[in-house]
Protein backbone atom coordinates (compact mmCIF):
# COMPACT_ATOMS: atom_id res chain seq x y z
CA UNK A 1 0.00 0.00 0.00
CA UNK A 2 1.37 3.19 -0.02
CA UNK A 3 3.47 4.88 2.95
CA UNK A 4 1.26 6.53 5.16
CA UNK A 5 2.68 9.93 6.76
CA UNK A 6 3.53 8.62 10.43
CA UNK A 7 2.74 12.34 11.35
CA UNK A 8 -0.85 11.35 10.62
CA UNK A 9 -1.32 8.37 12.71
CA UNK A 10 0.46 10.25 15.75
CA UNK A 11 -2.70 11.14 17.44
CA UNK A 12 -4.23 8.10 17.29
CA UNK A 13 -4.40 6.05 20.55
CA UNK A 14 -2.40 3.37 19.48
CA UNK A 15 0.62 5.51 18.28
CA UNK A 16 0.68 8.83 20.50
CA UNK A 17 3.50 7.60 22.72
CA UNK A 18 5.39 6.16 19.89
CA UNK A 19 8.25 7.83 18.37
CA UNK A 20 8.19 7.98 14.48
CA UNK A 21 10.64 5.05 14.07
CA UNK A 22 8.24 2.99 16.07
CA UNK A 23 5.14 4.02 14.22
CA UNK A 24 6.88 3.35 10.78
CA UNK A 25 7.72 -0.34 11.53
CA UNK A 26 4.07 -1.21 12.84
CA UNK A 27 2.71 0.49 9.47
CA UNK A 28 4.95 -1.56 7.33
CA UNK A 29 3.43 -4.44 8.06
CA UNK A 30 0.26 -3.18 7.74
CA UNK A 31 -2.37 -3.74 4.89
CA UNK A 32 -5.35 -1.56 3.96
CA UNK A 33 -8.38 -3.09 3.45
CA UNK A 34 -11.94 -1.34 2.44
CA UNK A 35 -15.20 -2.83 3.13
CA UNK A 36 -18.64 -1.80 1.74
CA UNK A 37 -21.36 -0.60 3.97
CA UNK A 38 -23.11 -3.38 5.39
CA UNK A 39 -20.03 -5.87 5.15
CA UNK A 40 -19.06 -8.58 7.97
CA UNK A 41 -15.23 -7.71 8.88
CA UNK A 42 -15.65 -10.58 10.46
CA UNK A 43 -17.87 -12.68 12.47
CA UNK A 44 -18.56 -13.84 15.70
CA UNK A 45 -16.97 -17.13 16.77
CA UNK A 46 -14.20 -16.77 13.98
CA UNK A 47 -10.94 -17.82 14.63
CA UNK A 48 -8.88 -14.03 15.01
CA UNK A 49 -6.57 -14.00 12.58
CA UNK A 50 -6.32 -10.10 12.31
CA UNK A 51 -7.12 -6.83 14.13
CA UNK A 52 -7.52 -3.42 12.80
CA UNK A 53 -7.13 -0.07 12.92
CA UNK A 54 -10.00 1.65 11.48
CA UNK A 55 -8.95 4.78 9.47
CA UNK A 56 -12.25 6.08 8.20
CA UNK A 57 -15.91 5.19 8.62
CA UNK A 58 -17.72 3.64 11.25
CA UNK A 59 -18.10 -0.45 12.91
CA UNK A 60 -20.93 -1.89 14.26
CA UNK A 61 -19.75 -4.66 16.65
CA UNK A 62 -23.00 -7.12 17.00
CA UNK A 63 -23.54 -10.04 19.47
CA UNK A 64 -26.17 -12.75 18.75
CA UNK A 65 -27.97 -13.66 21.87
CA UNK A 66 -29.00 -17.15 22.66
CA UNK A 67 -32.11 -16.98 21.48
CA UNK A 68 -30.86 -15.83 17.82
CA UNK A 69 -31.63 -12.49 18.55
CA UNK A 70 -28.98 -9.71 16.98
CA UNK A 71 -27.61 -7.02 19.60
CA UNK A 72 -25.99 -3.72 18.38
CA UNK A 73 -23.30 -3.60 21.76
CA UNK A 74 -21.73 -0.50 20.27
CA UNK A 75 -20.16 1.53 17.89
CA UNK A 76 -16.72 2.23 16.91
CA UNK A 77 -15.43 5.41 15.49
CA UNK A 78 -12.28 6.08 13.37
CA UNK A 79 -9.43 6.16 14.82
CA UNK A 80 -9.70 3.40 16.94
CA UNK A 81 -8.30 -0.25 16.96
CA UNK A 82 -10.40 -3.30 16.86
CA UNK A 83 -11.02 -6.83 16.48
CA UNK A 84 -8.39 -7.12 19.32
CA UNK A 85 -9.12 -10.39 20.29
CA UNK A 86 -5.84 -11.76 21.82
CA UNK A 87 -5.96 -8.19 24.37
CA UNK A 88 -9.01 -10.38 25.83
CA UNK A 89 -7.26 -13.21 26.27
CA UNK A 90 -9.38 -15.01 23.49
CA UNK A 91 -8.49 -16.83 20.42
CA UNK A 92 -11.96 -16.38 18.63
CA UNK A 93 -13.50 -12.77 17.67
CA UNK A 94 -15.94 -12.02 20.78
CA UNK A 95 -18.13 -10.44 18.66
CA UNK A 96 -19.36 -9.75 14.85
CA UNK A 97 -18.31 -6.51 13.60
CA UNK A 98 -19.98 -4.66 10.44
CA UNK A 99 -19.13 -1.85 8.21
CA UNK A 100 -22.05 0.54 9.27
CA UNK A 101 -20.99 3.03 6.50
CA UNK A 102 -18.18 2.60 3.91
CA UNK A 103 -15.14 1.70 5.78
CA UNK A 104 -11.49 2.15 5.31
CA UNK A 105 -9.01 0.43 7.55
CA UNK A 106 -5.75 -1.06 8.44
CA UNK A 107 -4.95 -4.82 8.94
CA UNK A 108 -2.29 -6.85 10.36
CA UNK A 109 -1.92 -10.74 11.39
CA UNK A 110 -2.66 -11.41 14.85
CA UNK A 111 0.40 -12.95 15.31
CA UNK A 112 2.08 -9.98 15.50
CA UNK A 113 0.26 -8.65 18.90
CA UNK A 114 2.59 -10.18 21.28
CA UNK A 115 5.60 -8.51 19.94
CA UNK A 116 3.88 -5.46 19.60
CA UNK A 117 2.57 -5.03 22.87
CA UNK A 118 6.23 -6.41 24.68
CA UNK A 119 8.66 -4.13 22.04
CA UNK A 120 5.98 -0.68 22.37
CA UNK A 121 4.83 0.03 26.18
CA UNK A 122 2.98 2.96 24.47
CA UNK A 123 0.85 0.61 22.10
CA UNK A 124 0.36 -1.85 25.12
CA UNK A 125 -1.46 1.08 27.38
CA UNK A 126 -2.66 3.11 24.61
CA UNK A 127 -4.69 -0.05 23.65
CA UNK A 128 -6.07 -1.04 27.07
CA UNK A 129 -7.10 2.20 27.59
CA UNK A 130 -9.28 2.12 24.60
CA UNK A 131 -10.63 -1.26 26.44
CA UNK A 132 -11.37 0.33 29.47
CA UNK A 133 -13.29 3.08 27.31
CA UNK A 134 -15.20 0.11 26.05
CA UNK A 135 -16.12 -1.75 29.13
CA UNK A 136 -16.92 1.24 30.75
CA UNK A 137 -19.86 2.03 28.04
CA UNK A 138 -21.00 -1.16 27.98
CA UNK A 139 -21.54 -1.38 31.51
CA UNK A 140 -23.15 2.13 31.30
CA UNK A 141 -25.89 0.42 28.82
CA UNK A 142 -26.21 -2.19 31.30
CA UNK A 143 -27.14 0.41 34.19
CA UNK A 144 -29.30 1.96 32.06
CA UNK A 145 -31.11 -0.72 30.60
CA UNK A 146 -32.04 -1.63 34.27
CA UNK A 147 -32.69 1.76 35.93
CA UNK A 148 -34.13 4.18 33.29
CA UNK A 149 -37.31 4.74 31.09
CA UNK A 150 -37.48 3.75 27.56
CA UNK A 151 -37.24 7.57 26.63
CA UNK A 152 -33.89 8.25 28.39
CA UNK A 153 -31.88 5.14 27.14
CA UNK A 154 -33.66 6.46 23.83
CA UNK A 155 -32.02 9.94 24.50
CA UNK A 156 -28.20 8.80 25.63
CA UNK A 157 -27.90 6.69 22.67
CA UNK A 158 -28.48 9.10 20.37
CA UNK A 159 -26.50 11.61 22.21
CA UNK A 160 -23.82 8.66 22.16
CA UNK A 161 -23.55 8.59 18.87
CA UNK A 162 -23.43 12.37 18.05
CA UNK A 163 -20.47 12.61 20.37
CA UNK A 164 -18.59 9.69 18.40
CA UNK A 165 -19.38 10.59 14.95
CA UNK A 166 -21.36 13.64 14.47
CA UNK A 167 -21.21 15.99 12.28
CA UNK A 168 -22.71 19.67 11.73
CA UNK A 169 -25.15 20.60 9.24
CA UNK A 170 -27.86 22.53 8.81
CA UNK A 171 -30.47 21.62 10.70
CA UNK A 172 -28.43 20.46 14.01
CA UNK A 173 -25.90 17.29 14.22
CA UNK A 174 -26.40 14.65 12.48
CA UNK A 175 -25.04 11.27 13.05
CA UNK A 176 -22.19 10.57 11.15
CA UNK A 177 -23.69 7.20 9.67
CA UNK A 178 -26.64 5.44 8.39
CA UNK A 179 -28.53 4.60 11.17
CA UNK A 180 -32.16 2.52 11.37
CA UNK A 181 -34.70 2.55 13.98
CA UNK A 182 -34.51 -1.40 14.13
CA UNK A 183 -30.41 -0.31 14.65
CA UNK A 184 -31.71 2.09 17.87
CA UNK A 185 -34.06 -0.41 19.14
CA UNK A 186 -30.88 -3.07 19.22
CA UNK A 187 -28.75 -0.45 21.29
CA UNK A 188 -31.69 0.19 24.01
CA UNK A 189 -33.21 -2.87 24.69
CA UNK A 190 -36.68 -2.08 23.78
CA UNK A 191 -38.84 -2.50 20.40
CA UNK A 192 -38.84 -1.27 17.14
CA UNK A 193 -42.65 -0.21 17.59
CA UNK A 194 -41.47 2.28 20.46
CA UNK A 195 -38.47 3.54 19.12
CA UNK A 196 -40.33 4.43 15.65
CA UNK A 197 -43.11 5.84 17.75
CA UNK A 198 -40.66 8.41 20.46
CA UNK A 199 -38.46 9.36 16.98
CA UNK A 200 -41.51 10.33 15.51
CA UNK A 201 -43.24 12.29 18.65
CA UNK A 202 -39.67 14.26 18.25
CA UNK A 203 -39.65 15.08 14.96
CA UNK A 204 -43.12 16.82 15.58
CA UNK A 205 -41.28 18.32 18.42
CA UNK A 206 -38.42 19.85 16.46
CA UNK A 207 -36.59 17.88 18.56
CA UNK A 208 -34.76 15.37 15.46
CA UNK A 209 -35.56 14.71 12.34
CA UNK A 210 -35.63 10.93 10.53
CA UNK A 211 -35.36 10.51 7.29
CA UNK A 212 -32.91 8.14 4.98
CA UNK A 213 -31.17 6.12 7.54
CA UNK A 214 -29.93 9.67 9.22
CA UNK A 215 -31.19 10.64 12.31
CA UNK A 216 -30.53 14.55 12.90
CA UNK A 217 -30.43 15.81 17.10
CA UNK A 218 -32.02 19.14 16.20
CA UNK A 219 -31.68 20.25 19.72
CA UNK A 220 -28.68 18.69 21.39
CA UNK A 221 -29.11 20.41 24.66
CA UNK A 222 -33.13 19.56 24.87
CA UNK A 223 -32.08 15.89 24.39
CA UNK A 224 -29.42 16.19 27.12
CA UNK A 225 -32.50 17.10 29.61
CA UNK A 226 -34.43 14.12 28.20
CA UNK A 227 -31.90 11.80 28.67
CA UNK A 228 -31.37 12.75 32.63
CA UNK A 229 -28.01 13.18 32.26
Amino acid sequence: MPKLDESLLRPLPPFSKLDEGAIRAILDQATSRRFDKGAAVFDEGMPADNFYLLLDGTIRVVRITAEGEQVTALHIPAGQLFGIAKALGRDTYPATAIAASEVIALSWPMTLWQSYVSQYDGFATETYKIIGDRVGEMNARIVEMSTQHVEQRIARALLRLINQSGRKVTEGIEIGFPITRQDVSEMTGTTLHTVSRLLSAWEKDGLVTSKRKKITVRDPHRMVVLSGA
